[in-house]
């Protein structure tokens, strides 16, 4: 990193916090690539302690498009395609809904609700069915990203039900993911936020994300695919503890819980 690149930074992120964010996205990466799950959620939590509110959202959104893009580019051999078209008409949907909507659901509502969806899903009886429903799960977590930003544990209960070796439920949860991601940010633009001054800052971001997806991909080779259930429902669990509590202490600072 160099004083040319800094200039191109908005004015909000210094030369540490950028570093910072840049060791965070490699480390996100790594973690989801050789886990399955559990970066996107990460990256999120630390963002939101150093990226203004305001651009937290649909820069996350533009990072994840590229990481996940990256993911799915060298996993594409092992994409389960059957799985996306009635995910992208879904996710089509829940975007248009969820950038038209006035009224803004509360944050720890959804959150208490994507954690308990999912620790119900791995901890419980599977969800019967929920292999059929791709367009719902496209719909409604894309419904859910536009206000929440990371709702890849969500998508990952669908992904797991298709019961794919560990090379394809990560390749096609990234094809998925690229989708959803894709989508709420050209909902953004739409709407009217200004990715220019942001744009030097997401590159660095998606590169340094993709250098920690090509080393997760390693750990990823030598793993089993029991080992890698097994860390994926560990990630799973720990994602939706988070949530529900992170949803109940906002709830519980806000008093009367609303917004």
């Amino acid at each position: 990193m160099n004083a040319i690149f800094f200039s191109l930074l908005p004015p909000d992120l210094g030369p540490a916090v950028v570093a910072a964010l840049l060791a965070t996205s490699f480390a996100t990466s790594f973690i989801t690539v050789s886990l399955g799950i559990g970066g996107g959620a990460v990256l999120l939590a630390i963002m939101a302690t150093l990226v203004p509110p305001a651009a937290l959202i649909p820069t996350h959104g533009v990072i994840q498009a590229g990481s996940n893009l990256g993911r799915a580019l060298i996993t594409l051999g092992h994409v389960h395609w059957s799985a996306l078209p009635a995910f992208v008409v879904g996710s089509l949907i829940g975007v248009g809904v969820g950038g038209l909507l006035v009224v803004n659901i509360p944050p720890y509502a959804v959150q208490i609700g994507v954690g308990c969806f999912v620790l119900w899903s791995v901890l419980g009886k599977p969800v019967k069915g929920v292999r059929d429903w791709p367009l719902a799960v496209g719909l409604f977590s894309s419904f859910l990203t536009m206000f929440f930003g990371a709702t890849g544990a969500f998508v990952a209960t669908y992904t797991k039900s298709l019961h794919l070796g560990r090379h394809a439920h990560v390749a096609t949860h990234a094809s998925l993911m690229t989708v959803q991601h894709g989508v709420k940010c050209v909902a953004f633009g739409l709407i009217g936020f200004a990715f220019g001054p942001w744009l030097p800052f997401i590159a660095a971001m998606i590169a340094v994300g993709f250098a920690g997806t090509v080393a997760g991909r390693l750990l990823l080779n030598r793993m089993n695919d029991v080992g890698f259930k097994r860390a994926l429902d560990v990630i799973l669990i720990l994602i939706s503890l988070r949530l529900i509590w992170g949803g109940v202490t906002q709830f519980l600072a806000d008093g009367s819980g609303a917004p």
